[in-house]
């Protein structure tokens, strides 16, 4: 199995550039089923969920080309192939094919997502959705039975609001007959991608980014070609690990005002964030304040967040607390990083830590996405070689991550062990 070797103590220096939106590309690519001619996608990150998507589309006959961050897919000869498993099972956000099978086909069969691990996250939003627009869904032998004679608009209110229920609802609504609307719509930069995309392939979407948003089906959708905004979550990872680690670290291609929750509570920590057009630059920070900080759903501060900022705490002067009221089961870092001698503890939705502390090195496991790149900035910390284990998490996010990380100083290596020499402390 492959592990990230990492010897902490190296200071971070120079340009680190982010690559487009994960939460983007997961749902533009989807899109893409609901166009009648070539569809080209610039910008796309090179992650393992973007590679598991083209073959989701390769296997329901889509001609598809990704490389160099372009991916051209050819819709026109797809057809309605049942996914119960496979790769669905691979990355949660399979569940965008509901919505764009639905609405070009009238009818899918799709295994329940898979995905990291983060707790209960039904998708009973995304299934409310396509009933009001006139689909019957059924589970049957754990496969997701979507099923519709005609699409018809529809007012749809979200009990909770859902990035994923207000993406795939205007995907299963573009092409439905009518008005559809969609009230207490998530906000997320990621939505509006989504419904550019779409009205440029001719769809008719008012209010992306507000909590309503109008549908006004159409007819067809149309090919076009489409540049994937910056990925903001990757973006803050690497400002909270420049404020942690750096001596003058510069991140570009980021959108600023896609941050600003988090470069709030930077600043409120002590960090000097100086914002420019497409870049942020963060230089040294001499000694970081303790902050409370709350999980909210966007414009809020990210849940996907949560996790690398809490190692960025165990350095602060003070305790800190960081509640998740997105995710309550979204700490399983916090016992790795007490490992590596973290003064943590979990107490209900939130976690308590106190600092600043010397990290150690030690052998650690990345539970989920985020929890990943927590080790990671941990590692990047800590004194000794830190081994990062069950790092496909990680590479299910963030693109060329050793290299870019090498690019700014530090010592992080990709390495493969046999099964047989991984030992945890």
């Amino acid at each position: 199995m492959d592990v990230y070797k990492i010897k902490g103590g190296k200071r971070l220096q120079g340009t680190i550039k982010v690559s487009g939106a994960k939460n983007s590309a997961v749902a533009l690519i989807p899109a893409s089923i609901l166009a009648d001619s070539m569809v080209t996608i610039d910008g796309l990150p090179e992650i393992s969920d973007v590679h598991t998507l083209q073959a989701l589309l390769e296997d329901i006959g889509g001609k598809v080309n990704f490389e160099n961050g372009q991916m051209t897919i050819d819709p026109s000869e797809m057809i309605s192939m049942p996914l119960p498993n496979g790769n669905v099972k691979k990355l949660r956000a399979s569940y965008y094919l509901m919505g764009a099978m639905l609405g070009r086909f009238k009818h899918a069969v799709i295994g329940l997502p898979g995905g990291c691990h983060l707790g209960p996250r039904p998708i009973d939003q995304h299934i409310k959705g396509f009933e009001a627009l006139g689909a019957k869904v059924t589970n049957e032998h754990g496969a997701i039975y979507l099923r519709a004679e005609e699409l018809r608009g529809a007012k749809i209110y979200l009990d909770v609001v859902s990035v994923g229920a207000t993406i795939n609802i205007m995907l299963a609504a573009v092409l439905a007959k009518g008005r559809t609307t969609i009230e207490n719509a998530a906000k997320e930069p990621e939505i509006i991608d989504v419904a550019t995309l779409l009205s440029n392939m001719g769809a008719n979407i008012k209010g992306a980014g507000t909590n309503v948003i109008r549908i006004e089906g159409v007819e067809k959708l149309h090919g076009t070609r489409h540049t994937i905004i910056p990925d903001r979550i990757e973006a803050g990872t690497f400002m909270i690990m420049a404020a942690a680690a750096g001596d003058g670290v510069t991140i570009d291609n980021v959108i600023p005002f896609h941050v600003e929750a988090l470069t709030a509570k930077l600043r409120e920590m002590g960090v000097n964030v100086v914002e420019e057009d497409e870049r942020i630059f963060i230089p040294k920070t001499e000694k970081l304040q303790a902050v409370d900080v709350k999980t909210l759903v966007y414009p809020g501060f990210p849940t996907d967040l949560q996790q690398p900022f809490s190692v960025l705490l165990t350095q602060a002067i003070g305790s800190s607390i960081i509640t998740d009221t997105v995710y309550s089961a979204r700490f399983k870092q916090i016992d790795e990083i007490s490992r590596m001698n973290a003064d943590g503890r979990i107490e209900g939705r939130s976690a308590i830590l106190s600092g600043p502390t010397k990290l150690q090195a030690a052998t650690v496991v990345a539970s989920d996405l985020r929890a990943g790149a927590a080790l990671v900035l941990a590692g990047l910390l800590a004194e000794g070689e830190t081994e990062v284990q069950e790092i496909q998490h990680i590479e299910r996010g963030y693109s060329s991550l050793i290299e870019k990380l090498q690019g700014i100083g530090a010592d992080i290596r990709k390495v493969s062990v046999s099964e047989e020499a991984i030992v945890r402390d």
